[in-house]
């Protein structure tokens, strides 16, 4: 038996070696319920010859060990707190299947360039989670480990979700096919722009920055994570002030426009009250910010499900868990959760603008939102394969920090099923809002003929933007006030891998 406080080293520090558990687990039933304290790779939540099923949830933690704590021990900690076991043996394990409730660690990885830190890889069996619930799933994977005193640190990298546990989940209400066809734009990337100010303006002046933005050629505005209902604006006022904005617009232009109208509030019953007065103004489009929590996302999901509308998803709040590399859970994680609890829209990251994003990284999480099935890919951050069954795509949205002078980029990183969205980009055009939403019209319309002529956007993308803008005055402004403007700054999180070569 070991001190509750101990979990000592039963191997040296470094690449752990893979098999059977430090000292072997106990099977002997009378020594392994004796009542007392075990380590958790000898009450089995260790298991290096553990060949994970086709139905079993699959996680990979990052994972930082205390001086003196075995990462193998630490592994089968993390699956042990992450699944069925406490501090102590107890004998009511044995009124259970217990073997199918543990979760077993199976396969412990240094971290390439990281000293003292591990990719730890857990398999659960998925008996352990209830159906279509996303607030289960996190309660059991997230529920308790963080808080694990052997760990300086823990960070879950990656899920595989089997697709067993996928078709439990009706996943986003519209999916990106069906929103297309709802606002008749193809073979572009949807433009978009956020309020600005974000706070402050009166419901009047807010809805004519919508009008201004949606005439000059933008799909979308949108409200921000924090407008709600304060007393410079009560909510109702806005979204008849934006949406007489949108109708004029539409009118005007010809095309269907939308404005997110961030329905957020302090209540279900509030949410549900304001989605509902969007619905009557013709909205096709209601925003909530990630803060709401996953039960009230799905249950927003199912309320835009049946009311026909598209459900846009504000990440805000995300980088208090995302941002650090050793711990919290990365975006990649978020990414596919809410994919599984339904949103049609979803902040992803520009890697180009003013937001924490490594280029690499955020296309994996674009591919997260956008593939049929992703393939494993380290240099993006998947460290597995992950079958969507056919559950519906979401559009990610590229927002903050972004300008016209970027498109070349934006469109080589991020394909045309993708909303760029251009707030102070807009709003801030010297010129006014509508010749910011022409400036950026222009800029994609005229790199997206180039790349379909065959061009290399990347290699001429300042040609392309310069030979647009001697025909385009608001173009020509945008491109004078911000062309140089970059947000070159490291990212703090980049994947860690070790590139192998390839077998012929």
């Amino acid at each position: 038996m070991t001190s509750v406080t101990s979990l000592a080293p039963t191997a040296p520090q470094g690449a752990a070696p893979q098999g059977s558990a430090p000292q072997g687990a106990i099977t002997d039933a009378k020594k392994r319920y004796a009542a007392g304290v075990l380590k958790y790779a000898q009450m089995g939540y260790w298991d290096g010859d553990y060949e994970p099923k086709d139905t079993d949830l699959l996680a990979v933690f990052r994972i930082t060990p205390q001086e003196g704590v075995d990462p193998i021990e630490a592994a089968a900690a993390v699956a042990g707190e992450s699944s069925t076991a406490t501090w102590t043996v107890v004998w009511t394990d044995r009124l259970t299947a217990c073997d199918s409730y543990r979760g077993k660690a199976y396969k412990v990885e240094p971290v390439p360039g990281q000293p003292g830190q591990y990719f730890v890889y857990i398999a659960y069996d998925l008996i352990l989670f209830e159906e279509g619930s996303i607030a289960n799933l996190t309660a059991s994977i997230i529920g308790n480990v963080f808080s694990f005193k052997p760990l300086k640190a823990a960070r879950l990298e990656d899920m595989r979700l089997p697709v067993a546990y996928v078709k439990t989940f009706k996943g986003p209400p519209t999916g990106i096919v069906v929103e297309r066809e709802r606002l008749n734009c193809f073979g572009r990337p949807l433009l978009g722009a956020t309020i600005k100010p974000k706070l402050g303006l009166s419901g009047k002046n807010y809805g004519r920055v919508v009008y201004e933005a949606l005439r000059g050629g933008l799909d979308f505005t949108k409200d921000d994570e924090n407008i709600n209902s304060q007393p410079f604006m009560h909510w109702r006022d806005r979204f008849l002030y934006c949406m007489e904005g949108v109708n004029q617009a539409t009118a005007r232009t010809g095309e269907v426009k939308g404005h997110y109208l961030n329905v957020t509030a302090g209540t279900m019953e509030e949410m549900y009250r304001r989605a509902e007065f969007a619905k009557q103004l013709g909205s096709v489009i209601v925003m909530v910010d990630l803060v709401i929590g996953w039960t009230a996302i799905q249950s927003m999901a199912e309320w835009a499900r049946a009311n026909d509308m598209i459900l846009h998803m504000h990440r805000a709040g995300h980088g208090t868990y995302t941002r650090q590399k050793s711990h919290g859970v990365s975006f990649r994680v978020i990414a596919k959760w809410l994919r599984l609890a339904g949103v049609d829209h979803l902040h992803a990251g520009t890697a180009v603008g003013k937001l924490e994003g490594d280029p690499m990284t955020v296309q994996g999480y674009y591919n997260i939102c956008r593939e049929r099935t992703n393939a494993v890919d380290l240099p993006r951050g998947l460290f597995f394969e992950q079958d969507w069954a056919d559950i519906r795509r979401v559009m990610p949205v590229a927002s903050g920090g972004i300008h016209a002078g970027q498109m070349h980029q934006l469109i080589n990183l991020f394909g045309d099923d993708v909303v760029l969205q251009f707030g102070g980009g807009t709003i801030g055009h010297p010129m006014g809002i509508e010749a910011g939403a022409i400036a950026n019209r222009v800029a994609l319309e005229a790199m997206v003929l180039a790349r379909n002529e065959g061009r290399d956007i990347m290699a001429d993308g300042p040609e392309i933007l310069q030979a647009a803008a001697k025909w385009c005055k608001p173009l020509e402004a945008a491109l004078h006030t911000w062309g140089s403007v970059t947000f070159d700054y490291t990212s703090t999180d980049t994947s860690d891998f070790v590139p192998t070569a390839s077998v012929a």
